[in-house]
């Protein structure tokens, strides 16, 4: 495939090409920012991360050698607050990755309205060759490595790829030890013994049920009887099906890294995520037909939720995709060559800083819990969760009105304004 350069940017002199994830997001940042006729100075603020840090992370291995690891960290903006991102433990880790997700994390806590800025890490490794202790070590030290930036105050991590609610409490440990007292604030997505909030495993998937069934309303269809895929069956895959099917919804294609499933007829999501349990994967579930990865996406169906990883959706695959409506549950699903295209068929996509903000924003609920010590029951977080999913939907579609443009501008539109309205008030310290 051709790779896709375009210009934007006040200073005309900006050429992105879609294959960098950097690159791609900010294309769309691009867009909005010459819709809000935002100034050139305060454009190269909000278009550069306020920090990025490269740490090396020597560990002794279980065998007795020493290997050394490499880890990132990027602060993107905190002008609204501490920066909030999850840290992920994977072979594809970049620093051009890290930093578009840092970004996309201050898009979506502002489009959230929640008092958060957006950071991200990541460690470059392959967790399933490593022993827990081994596991645990890297963990520590990594927290260790960039611990001057950590804090309930400056930068609050949380799980992502390959991370989950046990290295969190490693986190918040090691943080602890350093401090002389128990910190439970400094990260989110803990175990609920140690100040985790109920309903936050289940929040992202949760809140792309919310925005999928707004999304139906805008176009007259009701979520009963909608039929739909989700590509990638982890945390967020998983709940999101199972949620959308007990609300109506007819799921007929779930995938994983193994491959695909489709059923006509409907799958039964618990029966599938019992089997994948029991199985480690999806393939081999014996109540589906296997679908090839490259023809998942293109099953026909009305609501797609992408919730695997960045740059599944290109302009080779996109004109053969069925779908009306998308939900990005993934950070980066939808490259950005492939938005004109979607618009040209009609596509109703409801983006990434939108669609799976419903997990930042419970994390945020954790965070609010553990500085106040006072928890809430499940039953009320996912009261607010859907009030606050709801009323961002509706913003972002007021201002996509407003502009005439679709859902994802719409998105970066309403958050770069309220990010650089505090730019604004704040001024520049020099």
């Amino acid at each position: 495939m051709t790779e896709t350069k375009q210009f934007l940017g006040p200073d005309k002199d900006h050429f992105l090409s879609e294959e960098n994830p950097f690159e791609s997001m900010m294309s769309r940042f691009d867009i909005a920012a010459k819709l809000l006729k935002l100034d050139a100075g305060l454009y190269k603020v909000l278009r550069n991360p306020q920090m990025q840090i490269i740490v090396s992370l020597p560990i002794h291995m279980d065998s007795g050698e020493t290997e050394v690891f490499t880890g990132y960290r990027v602060l993107y903006n905190t002008s609204r607050g501490p920066g909030k991102g999850g840290i992920r433990f994977d072979l594809g880790v970049t620093l051009d990755e890290v930093r578009a997700l840092a970004a996309w994390m201050t898009w979506k806590c502002a489009v959230v309205n929640i008092p958060f800025g957006g950071s991200k890490g990541g460690v470059i490794c392959d967790p399933l060759k490593l022993s827990m202790g081994e596991l645990e070590r890297l963990t520590r030290r990594y927290t260790s490595s960039i611990i001057e930036i950590l804090g309930p105050d400056s930068d609050v991590p949380a799980p992502d790829v390959n991370t989950n609610e046990r290295m969190m409490a490693w986190i918040m440990d090691t943080y602890s030890m350093h401090k002389r007292h128990t910190v439970t604030a400094v990260v989110t997505g803990k175990p609920l013994e140690m100040g985790g909030s109920a309903g936050r495993r289940e929040a992202t998937g949760r809140g792309c049920m919310f925005v999928t069934r707004e999304a139906l309303k805008q176009l007259g269809l009701p979520l009963k009887g909608a039929k739909v895929v989700v590509q990638g069956f982890g945390n967020v895959g998983s709940i999101a099906a199972e949620l959308l099917q007990e609300n109506g919804a007819t799921v007929v294609g779930v995938s994983d890294v193994s491959g695909g499933l489709y059923n006509a007829a409907g799958l039964d999501v618990k029966d599938v995520i019992a089997f994948r349990e029991a199985h480690r994967y999806v393939t081999g579930y014996p109540k589906a037909d296997a679908v090839a990865g490259e023809d998942f996406l293109t099953l026909p169906c009305d609501v797609l939720v992408p919730a695997a990883l960045e740059n599944v959706i290109t302009a080779r695959n996109v004109p053969k995709i069925q779908a009306k409506v998308i939900i990005e549950g993934a950070n980066g699903p939808t490259a950005a060559g492939a938005d004109e295209i979607l618009d040209k068929k009609g596509v109703f996509v409801v983006p990434d800083i939108l669609a799976n903000a419903g997990g930042v924003t419970v994390s945020y609920f954790e965070w609010v819990q553990d500085r106040d010590g006072w928890f809430w029951t499940e039953e009320l977080v996912n009261q607010r969760l859907e009030e606050i999913m709801v009323k961002s939907f509706n913003n972002v579609l007021e201002v996509s009105k407003r502009y005439n443009v679709n859902m994802r501008i719409g998105a970066y539109t309403l958050a770069i304004e309220r990010v650089a309205a505090v730019h604004r008030m704040r001024g520049m310290y020099a």
